[in-house]
């Protein structure tokens, strides 16, 4: 693969006026320049960033059965491996984890340790239904709030985004169709079934969860992770980025239940970690991003540097378009995250495939870069983290700030030709080395100039 400098990337892309010229790669020259954007229903997005009504990953509703998630490796590892391997590797990471904090390695030293144990503290509980302890207009004596779909769905995002959101999409929930993201049992010991009922409230009892069929409205949001941090991964360091966007993200969804319950609405959401339905699933349907290489979301935005959950609501809700901005296409191209993988767990196929990995993958359903996660979770035991390699080393996980980047985003989403130009761009300007950090973990606690929590908040907010 050649190596480029950056200016020799933008030269050979032709976006210096020599070579091809923005307009012939599809580039709109004017909203290029004052940073218009073509009509959207996420707020603020670039120019390039189109809305389609299909996504970009071929979906066969038919086929697609609604998925138990505790057959994922989260909470079945036991069935795809021997209780033997299991043992060694719950030992391995025990032992690794020890010896390199006594040995003060960095990224695994105490004051590392001590910062996850941190930020994952103070979460508050899941509620299937929320807490449900905002008073309600009832109770305060009035009406309930009433709007059309389109200004509840205006106030949601705008609400999400002040209590901490990064984007906001909502997906009508279909039968035959988006329903089928949900998941079909709750991923906890008891393994509840989640039912869909003819009911005007939904209810829990020992038994089953119930959405009644009005709640089909399903809001689904990001919170960033911080693209800086991630960048000493696959130490413990790196990681408690993942650990604190999960505070932030289960945070906002007691927050929002709160808000939706004092409108005089309901919602129902998880009752444990990814406990609703298939996250990346939902991103994909509701515009927040494009399914990837790394079988994760990638957002125009935020690259994959993002969590996202979501939760259903009988509050009438104007559904946001999927979108296309390149990535499915450029992944083809680009195998950065599966070359960087150190378990390869990662598929280096060229094209998505329909045939799944193993049980945990739901195949079948829809063509995508399916993942070993097994293999995934034998270093997760080594390094003893959510290694996190994969979201760092991907080209998109970089900041916007440079117009470099947006135009290079915006080559991707307008043709495919320059895709290996760029991945080696790529390479050159932000090298990686497989199964290691991408910044020395040391320096991470000399920078006294840190963002908060490690984020930019400005971006997804602003014009751009």
């Amino acid at each position: 693969m050649p190596e480029l400098s950056r200016r020799q990337l933008i030269k050979a892309a032709g976006l210096t006026g020599a070579g091809i010229t923005l307009a012939a790669t599809g580039f709109d020259k004017h909203a290029l320049a004052a940073g218009d954007a073509l009509p959207k229903e996420v707020p603020n997005r670039y120019w390039w960033v189109k809305t389609v009504d299909k996504p970009t990953t071929e979906i066969d509703w038919k086929n697609l059965k609604r998925f138990e998630e505790w057959k994922t490796v989260r909470g079945s590892i036991n069935e795809y491996r021997s209780a033997e391997e299991t043992k060694r590797l719950d030992q391995l990471k025990k032992d690794n984890m020890l010896k390199w904090e006594l040995e003060n390695v960095p990224g695994y030293t105490t004051k590392d340790f001590a910062l996850k144990d941190a930020v994952g503290a103070g979460r508050p509980p899941f509620y299937f239904m929320g807490p449900r302890s905002a008073k309600t207009p009832q109770e305060r004596g009035t009406p309930r709030y009433e709007g059309t779909p389109e200004e509840n769905a205006r106030m949601i995002r705008i609400a999400l985004r002040h209590m901490g959101a990064a984007t906001v999409g909502f997906v009508e929930l279909e039968p035959e169709t988006t329903r089928k993201l949900v998941y079909a049992e709750e991923p906890k010991s008891v393994k509840k079934p989640i039912l869909f009922e003819n009911v005007d409230v939904g209810y829990e009892d020992e038994k089953k969860l119930v959405i009644p069929d009005k709640a089909r409205y399903t809001i689904v949001y990001t919170v960033q992770m911080s693209n800086e941090t991630m960048k000493y991964g696959p130490t413990v360091l790196g990681s408690q980025t993942t650990t604190l966007s999960y505070t932030r993200l289960w945070t906002i969804l007691t927050q929002i239940h709160e808000f939706i319950y004092g409108l005089g609405y309901n919602s129902y959401g998880p009752t444990t970690s990814n406990g609703f339905g298939i996250a990346p699933a939902f991103g994909v349907m509701a515009g927040l991003g494009e399914l990837s290489r790394l079988n994760r979301v990638i957002t125009p935005e935020y690259g994959p540097m993002v969590r996202l959950t979501a939760l259903t609501t009988d509050l009438p809700l104007a559904p946001t378009k999927p979108i296309n901005f390149g990535v499915m296409d450029f992944c083809k191209d680009c195998m950065t995250c599966a070359e960087m993988c150190p378990s390869k767990a990662l598929s280096l196929d060229r094209d998505p495939s329909w045939e799944g990995r193993g049980p945990w993958n739901n195949p079948g359903g829809h063509r995508a870069y399916y993942e070993d996660s097994v293999k995934c979770r034998e270093f997760q035991a080594d390094c003893g983290t959510n290694c996190g390699i994969c979201f760092s080393s991907c080209p998109y996980a970089v900041d916007d700030d440079a117009s470099l980047h947006r135009i290079v985003k915006g080559t991707i989403a307008s043709t495919s030709v320059f895709n290996s130009l760029l991945v080696a761009g790529d390479h050159k300007a932000f090298p990686a080395q497989s199964g290691k950090p991408m910044k020395d973990p040391e320096g991470w606690w000399k920078n006294e100039n840190l963002a908060e929590m490690g984020i930019d908040t400005r971006r997804g907010g602003r014009k751009i």
